[in-house]
């Protein structure tokens, strides 16, 4: 993508970052065209060690640090740190996501940065915020889906991505391009903050409503919907798993005329409508699931879309590596070997045809410090 074109083509991202919610962010700049520089500790990012999967790279590390230069500064050493100072200045965005109250001691607190570099906008990732009695707690994405109910709702399990860390980055993402938008008008910079908690805290909005309201928390009933009925999965005569989602009374018919050729149940009183239907989904349940075992996956398929129900497959990762709706782009590696991850989700009449390279380890640090010498 020529930088010439791109949405944020011009912009400077300096990165003291770790893990995956400050790359995540700044993995999405990059994708837009920034120039993102990532400040590693001498010994790396410890992300680059979880795991050696992609010929030899961590998972985590390629899929939110593809686009970036790297390079490694002791922010202890005089030296390296006027080299930070440097790239601080000229920067448009510094993104940091440190234990709460380090940036500070290393001097590179907001309100200090603010007070030397008035046009910077600044984004500090936590895992509480920071004050408040958890201020201090430690915050890895595991932890903050408990702590925020989202385990509860999800059948007392960890949701099987990092989504803590991927929502705050993605949130912090978009607050970011709203602060170069103040900028554009005001000249001035902003003062970000996010944490993980807050992300998942939005993403519980309705039970956490439904609790406040009623008293009951929403009860986890698996690959269904705790107020919606039928939502959810059911099996076909082959042992499949078929998503089902009636969403009103005219696709509630259509469901029982036209797939299951059963139009008595329209007009049985108990699931008159989703509020009765949800309240007798004991009664329910079992029905549907007894008629959807009726047919092969293939016929049962065939007559949801027929009716204009919407339905989707219970897939497992090898079903989605296939999928014929996965969009796919290279990254380069490292070692210059290629990869392919999933697309951007936004199409875009700037999209690009691959990534950005994946950097190793200190991989610019000689022309960085000459840039910024």
């Amino acid at each position: 993508m020529d930088s010439n074109e791109s949405p944020l083509g011009g912009v400077l991202v300096v990165a003291l970052e770790q893990a995956l919610a400050a790359p995540v962010c700044t993995v999405r700049l990059a994708d837009a065209g920034a120039r993102v520089i990532k400040v590693e500790r001498p010994e790396g990012d410890f992300a680059r060690g979880y795991d050696d999967y992609v010929k030899g790279e961590a998972t985590y590390f390629v899929v939110a640090n593809r686009g970036k230069e790297s390079i490694r500064l002791d922010l202890k050493s005089d030296d390296d740190r006027a080299v930070m100072e440097r790239m601080l200045a000229k920067a448009d965005v510094f993104v940091q996501n440190l234990a709460v109250g380090a940036a500070e001691r290393l001097g590179l607190g907001a309100r200090e940065l603010h007070e030397r570099y008035p046009r910077l906008i600044t984004c500090s990732i936590s895992g509480y915020g920071s004050s408040g009695p958890y201020r201090d707690m430690k915050a890895y994405d595991m932890l903050i889906q408990a702590e925020s109910g989202l385990s509860s709702v999800s059948g007392r399990n960890r949701i099987g991505v990092s989504i803590a860390d991927m929502v705050t980055g993605i949130n912090a993402y978009g607050t970011i391009l709203e602060a170069l938008a103040v900028r554009q008008r005001t000249g001035k910079g902003s003062e970000l903050s996010l944490s993980l908690f807050d992300s998942l805290a939005d993403l519980m909005a309705v039970p956490i409503l439904q609790q406040v309201h009623t008293q009951v928390a929403p009860k986890n009933v698996g690959m269904h919907h705790p107020s919606i009925v039928p939502y959810g999965s059911y099996p076909s005569l082959d042992g499949a798993e078929v998503l089902i989602a009636v969403h009103n009374n005219r696709e509630w018919a259509r469901l029982c005329e036209q797939v299951f050729e059963l139009p008595d149940l329209v007009n049985d009183p108990r699931f008159a409508d989703n509020k009765s239907r949800t309240a007798n989904r004991d009664a329910l349940e079992p029905m549907i699931a007894k008629e959807t075992r009726r047919y092969p996956t293939e016929e049962l398929v065939k007559r949801l879309r027929a009716a204009g129900i919407a339905f989707g497959m219970l897939n497992d990762l090898p079903a989605v590596v296939s999928h014929p709706a996965l969009r796919q782009l290279s990254v380069k590696l490292p070692d210059g070997q290629t990869t392919d991850i999933p697309a951007p989700p936004a199409r875009t009449p700037w999209g690009q045809d691959e990534f950005g390279a994946v950097p190793a380890l200190g991989q610019h640090d000689d022309e960085l410090r000459a840039e910024f010498s």
